[in-house]
């Protein structure tokens, strides 16, 4: 499938429509043509702020970028194929010559660049629909008999559009500068890819049933409700959530103790709330793949086997997420130890007494967790794995 894409300038006018010839041409799906609602093109063209100019092969004509590669960035950011319709603005040629200059330069290779608009186009539409079904349908309420929502929401998107826009900006920045943070402590160049971290998932017992009893709204305001509690408890204790899916959620942390007291919390939360099903979480350590913010392999897999098996508002880890405890000093390698550590300090104590003197000891250690382990079990797909139950130091974790 080949083009001409021969950069025509930047005249006043576009280019021209190109002829299709026989054998040589771009196929185009012609069902997602664009909207001609005069309401639905005056809010684009105020979110855009840019009015409707090129079709698809004149834009990527004008940017100086190929057809192909200007369809694959467009599909990658999640927009359909419009055909050959008049949709595009000056701002879709800029943002193609963006992402072209940026592979020309070899700052990112073509494959690289394909994931920027990707990983943005899929976080960014999440954001978008979340605003209009959310946010934006609860402020366009009519204030005034007569009036109606449409009439609402062209001022309102006017006022808000720029401060939503500062916003937006500020919180990625915020969020680059925390993930490059991370990124560039790691111990090596490979780390930076592949990581050893503790990797939870976080499981509402029971949903299922729970879509069959509850309505729609009810079911929307619990999953909304355990999102929002599970993402502030994440953030406030230093773990990342990476994503939601309804029933579940997915945090990492850079040590096994962020991640096991954010587990906990996750768990006390939850059973405060009686509106809120029962929590089980189950935790992996070691090491973790990162693409386009997501996490991927068997420490990620296994996590999420030991979450099917855990018990109700309970936290299963794996043997290496006890190590790593252990190893920290936050949890003892086992009860026992913590009981002969305790009963030795008390003998030393009591002869020091007894001979008068007054030895200055050193604190025992001050353990936040415990840890119970629980029967070897085949988990699919990863063989046999004995799992710890985790719980806070000096609580039952039977």
């Amino acid at each position: 499938m080949t083009v001409d894409d021969t950069n025509s300038g930047e005249g006043t006018d576009p280019p021209p429509d190109p002829p299709v010839h026989s054998g040589q041409h771009y196929e185009v799906d012609h069902t997602a043509e664009p909207t001609d609602d005069p309401l639905a093109i005056r809010l684009e063209a105020l979110i855009l702020g840019a009015d409707r100019r090129y079709t698809p092969f004149q834009a990527a004509r004008t940017a100086g970028v190929s057809m192909d590669l200007a369809s694959r960035f467009w599909r990658a950011m999640g927009f359909a194929d419009i055909g050959q319709a008049k949709a595009l603005t000056e701002a879709d040629v800029l943002a193609l010559r963006r992402l072209a200059g940026l592979v020309e330069a070899g700052l990112l290779s073509e494959p690289m660049a394909i994931q920027v608009a990707r990983s943005t186009g899929q976080t960014t539409a999440r954001l978008a629909e979340w605003q209009i079904d959310s946010f934006l349908e609860g402020l366009t309420e009519p204030p005034e008999p007569g009036m109606t929502r449409t009439e609402v929401t062209y001022p309102l998107v006017e006022l808000l559009l720029p401060e939503l826009q500062e916003f937006l900006v500020y919180v990625w920045r915020r969020q680059l500068a925390a993930a490059t943070g991370r990124v560039v402590q790691a111990a090596d160049d490979e780390e930076m890819v592949d990581r050893r971290l503790a990797v939870g998932f976080a499981d509402l017992v029971g949903f299922t049933r729970l879509t069959r009893r509850l309505e729609e709204e009810e079911l929307g305001e619990l999953v909304e409700a355990f999102e929002t509690t599970s993402a502030d408890l994440v953030a406030a204790h230093g773990g990342r959530l990476i994503k939601t899916l309804g029933d579940e959620v997915l945090f990492a942390a850079d040590d096994a103790g962020t991640a096991g007291e954010i587990a906990l919390r996750l768990v006390e939360a939850m059973a405060q709330d009686s509106t809120m099903p029962a929590l089980r979480v189950g935790i992996a350590f070691g090491t973790v793949t990162t693409r386009m913010g997501d996490v991927f392999g068997t420490t990620v897999n296994l996590a999420s086997r030991l979450t099917s098996i855990a018990p109700k508002d309970a936290v299963l880890v794996d043997g290496a997420f006890a190590q790593e405890l252990t190893r920290t000093g936050d949890a003892p390698a086992s009860e026992a130890q913590a009981a002969e550590e305790v009963a030795a300090a008390a003998e030393r104590a009591r002869l020091a007494e007894k001979e008068g003197r007054r030895d200055e000891e050193p604190p025992l250690p001050t353990y936040r967790f415990g840890l119970q382990p629980m029967w070897q079990r085949p988990v699919r797909g990863l063989g046999v794995v004995e799992p710890w139950l985790l719980a806070r130091r000096g609580k039952s974790s039977a």
